[in-house]
C-alpha cells in the first residue's frame, strides 16, 4: 500500500469512527435510514484476483454515483457488497486475504448527511491579533473534512488498490457537459465583462491608477502649499475655455462651409462643360472639310468629354493628355483604347505629323469605342 493510500485510510478511519461515536439519539432508533443499525450485516466471499479488479471498479462506480446523488437509493450500504477474501502467494503456500469495505458501508451511510459549509476565519478585531498565513493554513488543515471530501478520498483509495491489484485505475469524469453548460451561461451578454482583459483595458487601468496617484499627490501637497489649489483651479477653468474657443471655431468653420452653394456643374473651363455630343459634331464637320488634323483634335477632347461626364476623374481643364491618361487605372478595358487615341491625337496636334483619312477613321474607332456610340453616332 502506498503513503498516500495510508494516509486517505487513516483520515477515512478516523473520521468515521467518529461519526459512530458521536452519533445523535434520534440516529439511534433502528427505523431510521441514517442509524447506523441499517447498515447491513458483514459477509465475505471468496473471490479470483480478476473478480476482485471487477469489485473494485463497481465501487469506484458507486462511489462517484453516491457522490454526485447523496440519497438513500445511490448512498445504500448494500450496493458495496460482500468482503472480499483475496487469493495471496507467501512462502510457496497459497492464502487468502481478506479485504474488509467496513469503512465504505459507514462512509456511505455518513454521506447521507448534507455538508454544512465550514466557517470563515473570524475578522481580527481591536483586541484580537492579525493572524499571519501559517496559522491560518494550519486552522484549515485541522479542519475535519467533509463527507464530500471523504468520498472524494475514498475514490482516491479503491483507485490506489486498484492498480496494486495490477488493474487500470477508472479515470475521474471531466463533467465536460457540466463545463460546456458553463460556457454557455458565460457567453451570455450580461456576463460579457467577465472576458478575458485586453491590452487596452492594461492601459487604461494603469492611466487610471497613475492619475489617481497624480491628484492624491496633488491633495496631499494642497495641505502643505496652498497655491496648488488656486493652480488646479484655474488650470482647470482655462482648459474649459481653450475647449469652448476650440469648438466655436470648429461650428463656425462649418456654417462658412455650409453658405457656399454647391454646384454638381463642371468648371467653365472643363472638357466636360461641354456635351460630347458636340464636341463629336464638330469633329464630323471638320471631317467633311478634310480638315484630318481637326477632326482628330475633337475626337479626342469628345472622348475626354464623355469619359469625364462619367465622374471617371474630377473635372479639370489643366490636366495634359498624358496626366488623363495617368487617371486610368492599369485594370480598365478603357485603358488601352484611350492610349491609342492620345498617341494619335498628340502626334498629329503636338508632334506636327500630316493627319489624313486613314489616321481619322482609326481614331473615329477608338473614340466611339470609348464614347459608346456608333461611327454613326448613334447610341449604343
Amino acid at each position: 500500500m502506498t503513503a498516500r493510500s495510508a494516509s486517505a485510510q487513516f483520515a477515512l478511519g478516523a473520521a468515521l469512527l467518529g461519526s459512530l461515536i458521536f452519533v445523535s439519539p434520534r440516529a439511534a432508533h433502528a427505523d431510521d435510514p441514517l442509524s447506523p443499525q441499517t447498515i447491513p450485516a458483514t459477509q465475505t466471499a471468496d473471490v479470483s484476483m480478476a473478480d476482485y479488479r471487477t469489485h473494485l471498479t463497481q465501487l469506484i462506480s458507486v462511489v462517484q454515483q453516491c457522490a454526485k446523488a447523496r440519497d438513500l437509493v445511490h448512498c445504500d450500504a448494500k450496493l458495496v457488497g460482500p468482503d472480499d477474501r483475496v487469493p495471496l502467494t507467501q512462502n510457496g503456500q497459497q492464502t487468502r486475504r481478506l479485504v474488509s469495505y467496513a469503512w465504505l458501508r459507514i462512509l456511505l451511510h455518513g454521506a447521507l448527511v448534507i455538508d454544512k459549509p465550514k466557517p470563515e476565519p473570524a475578522k481580527p478585531g481591536k483586541t484580537e491579533p492579525l493572524k499571519n498565513k501559517s496559522d491560518a493554513a494550519q486552522e484549515s488543515a485541522d479542519a475535519p473534512p467533509t463527507n464530500g471530501e471523504l468520498l472524494e478520498d475514498a475514490i482516491d483509495r479503491l483507485n490506489d488498490d486498484l492498480v496494486q491489484a495490477g488493474g487500470t485505475p477508472v479515470p475521474v469524469p471531466a463533467h465536460t457537459s457540466a463545463h460546456a453548460a458553463l460556457k454557455q451561461v458565460l457567453a451570455g451578454s450580461e456576463f460579457s465583462h467577465l472576458n478575458r482583459r485586453t491590452m487596452r483595458d492594461s492601459l487604461l487601468e494603469q492611466l487610471n491608477k497613475w492619475l489617481n496617484d497624480l491628484l492624491s499627490h496633488l491633495v496631499g501637497s494642497r495641505s502643505q502649499s496652498p497655491w496648488v489649489g488656486r493652480l488646479i483651479f484655474w488650470g482647470f477653468i482655462l482648459l474649459v475655455c481653450l475647449g469652448l474657443a476650440w469648438g466655436l471655431l470648429q461650428l463656425e468653420r462649418r456654417w462658412r462651409i455650409r453658405l457656399v452653394p454647391e454646384s454638381l456643374a463642371p468648371a467653365p473651363g472643363a472638357a466636360s462643360a461641354r456635351d460630347w455630343q458636340l464636341w463629336l459634331a464638330d469633329a464630323r464637320k471638320s471631317a467633311a472639310n478634310s480638315d484630318w488634323r481637326e477632326a482628330i483634335h475633337f475626337l479626342y477632347w469628345a472622348a475626354i468629354s464623355r469619359l469625364e461626364s462619367r465622374r471617371l476623374w474630377p473635372a479639370d481643364r489643366a490636366r495634359t493628355p498624358r496626366e488623363y491618361l495617368a487617371l486610368v487605372s492599369a485594370d480598365d478595358p478603357r485603358k488601352q483604347g484611350l492610349s491609342a487615341l492620345t498617341r494619335s491625337f498628340e502626334h498629329t496636334w503636338y508632334g506636327g505629323r500630316p493627319a489624313d483619312e486613314p489616321a481619322y477613321r482609326a481614331a473615329e474607332e477608338l473614340a466611339s469605342a470609348l464614347i459608346g456610340t456608333g461611327t454613326k453616332g448613334g447610341a449604343v
